[in-house]
């Protein structure tokens, strides 16, 4: 890690604060248990919060190892998602051509 003169949250505080506040949304608590069927977890995003203010006023050792656990949490939770179409390399050759009509 760089010396912690340098170095910046990954995020500024305030998109911490957004992402908590839109997670504590009632549209989003609909989405997220219609989709999941359980509750959001906001927890993470308050910490990082409180970790990110920490920082910001007293350049906390703890709080700048807490926020680069949390975006690499972060960033190996997206990658675990694999696509779930497999992506062309080129068009189908006859791509051009128009569509064969069906019998009604």
């Amino acid at each position: 890690m760089a010396d912690s003169g340098s170095w910046r949250p990954p995020r500024p505080c305030e998109t911490y604060r957004a992402e908590w506040k839109l997670c504590r949304s009632a549209g989003h608590f609909l989405h997220h248990y219609y989709v999941h069927g359980k509750r959001p977890a906001c927890e993470q995003w308050l910490r990082d919060l409180a970790s990110c203010r920490d920082w910001e006023e007293r350049r906390s050792a703890e709080a700048q190892q807490s926020l680069c656990e949390s975006e690499r949490a972060r960033v190996q939770a997206a990658r675990k998602h694999t696509l779930v179409w497999a992506l062309r390399q080129s068009p189908p050759a006859d791509w051009h051509l128009p569509l064969q009509e069906k019998d009604k």
